[in-house]
């Protein structure tokens, strides 16, 4: 296995998350901000990975496997750091629904993959609608502050990620629907 340079990208990714976790704890103000600055670096890095390994022609079935990895890590770590940070129903349950639709869709990805139906499952528009709003949301909640001094970012980023959930629930249904005559058979 040879590493290329989307794929030292998506390592790079990786091994963000324990720092992230550790600046998510930094005791000094300023601390929301490069926490959100690192998020923000490793989504990025999940664009760009991708971007150059079809641009390139870099793509390799390593790459294909550890790139949702990585990214489904560095989403569950910040969920589970927000949830710790922001302690209400509304929080505790979108992240619940997020890393939940996460690990269901990967199992059932990995398991039509293994019997020739992983093109049911390819990712689709909502999917991609879904991230990018999930992923908007956890920049707005990790930096928690109003920003100017009157934007909302709290307030937006829990409507965002509920926006995330929602559309969570829907690419699931979405999925699902796809792969049910091979379940069900």
């Amino acid at each position: 296995m040879q590493l290329n340079l989307p794929t030292w990208l998506t390592l790079l990714r990786i091994a963000l998350i324990p720092v992230f976790v550790g600046v998510f704890f930094l005791p000094f103000r300023g601390a929301n901000l490069l926490c959100t600055a690192l998020f923000g670096l490793a989504a990025l890095t999940d664009w760009l990975d991708g971007y150059l390994a079809r641009r390139l022609g870099q793509t390799s079935a390593f790459g294909a496997f550890l790139d949702p990895v990585a990214d489904k890590l560095m989403v569950a770590a910040a969920l589970v750091l927000l949830v710790q940070a922001i302690p209400t129903p509304l929080m505790a349950v979108t992240a619940m629904i997020i890393i939940g639709r996460e690990i269901a869709i990967s199992a059932l990805r990995e398991w039509m993959a293994q019997i020739g139906g992983h093109g049911r499952v390819a990712v689709s528009m909502i999917g991609k609608i879904k991230t990018t709003a999930q992923m908007v949301a956890v920049l707005l909640l990790l930096y928690r502050e109003p920003f100017g001094g009157f934007f909302p970012t709290l307030a937006v980023g829990q409507g965002l990620l509920l926006v995330a959930a929602v559309l969570t629930l829907w690419s699931m249904l979405h999925y699902l629907l796809a792969a049910w005559p091979t379940l069900k058979a």
